[in-house]
């Protein structure tokens, strides 16, 4: 009898533990990762309108409200998500260790990187352009750069393409942040800045006595929300997430929020066609 109650025991046991197995998910995914209510997101610190640390630790900007978002649709709350600061130059690594589970950081969408993470979206369409101070008249676009130094991030190709497509000799210089080469235009050791239009636009809501973009946008970025390569589930719940955060009119109301101040055009929302 003492046997008999053993075995079923023994196979009670078992049985609890195949079920919770099963009904738990694969820790590789997005969906895994979200199963305890906590998420690692990796953004940027120093980008007005777009990502930002506050001087009281509070994280705010557009990336910040459509990250927030799409953990929600995980069953993730605001609490519990661990921000990350991510540089351009180490998105991908931080994203293949496993020490972000998603990049929500002006991470525009390409060949080269699809090769090594998986993207949706795009959630934001901007091109590159031009921030330079506000006094300044001879800098109209990227014709007039020839001579001049040009600002840029480290890890970035924003300033090479410049160089490259349409002022050869313009002087190139790199800092580790884009506040680095703003507080460098305004203290006059560079002549212009450049990188997507929609990070310019930050800063030029923050300062739009002291700074002015400049010409037309020459480039298409269409950024995107990074995650594991392989997790095609993931990749595809947080594209539907995107287009619910549009069709709701939340996506629109975080833009407003967010880079209004700077008096610019804004973009429309793009189509999502990363799932």
């Amino acid at each position: 009898m003492r046997y008999r109650k053993l075995v079923m025991a023994i196979t009670g046991s078992a049985v609890l533990a195949a079920t919770a197995a099963c009904g738990s998910a694969d820790q590789s995914t997005l969906e895994g990762k979200a199963d305890d209510g906590a998420l690692t997101i990796g953004i940027r610190y120093d980008l007005p309108g777009m990502s930002q640390r506050r001087i009281d630790g509070e994280f705010v900007g557009f990336d910040v409200d459509v990250a927030k978002y799409v953990a929600a649709q995980f069953d993730v709350q605001p609490a519990g998500i661990t921000w990350r600061e991510v540089r351009p130059a180490d998105r991908e690594k931080l994203i293949a260790s496993g020490e972000v589970d998603l990049v929500v950081a002006n991470y525009s969408i390409t060949e080269p990187r699809k090769q090594q993470v998986g993207f949706a979206g795009p959630y934001f369409q901007t091109g590159q352009g031009l921030l330079v101070r506000a006094t300044e008249e001879a800098i109209t676009g990227t014709e007039a750069l020839s001579g001049k130094k040009l600002c840029s991030v480290t890890g970035t190709t924003s300033a090479a393409k410049v160089k490259e497509e349409f002022a050869q000799d313009v002087e190139l210089v790199e800092y580790g942040q884009y506040s680095d080469c703003v507080t460098a235009l305004l203290a006059e050791k560079v002549d212009a800045v450049t990188t997507d239009e929609a990070i310019l636009t930050g800063f030029v809501g923050q300062n739009p006595e002291l700074l002015k973009l400049v010409g037309e946008p020459f480039t298409t970025e269409r950024y995107g929300i990074g995650l594991a390569k392989d997790d095609a589930a993931g990749r595809g719940k947080v594209a539907s997430a995107i287009e619910k955060m549009v069709s709701t009119g939340e996506w629109k109301a975080a833009l407003d929020r967010n880079l209004g101040s700077a008096e610019i055009a804004l973009p429309e929302p793009p189509a999502v066609t990363e799932k």
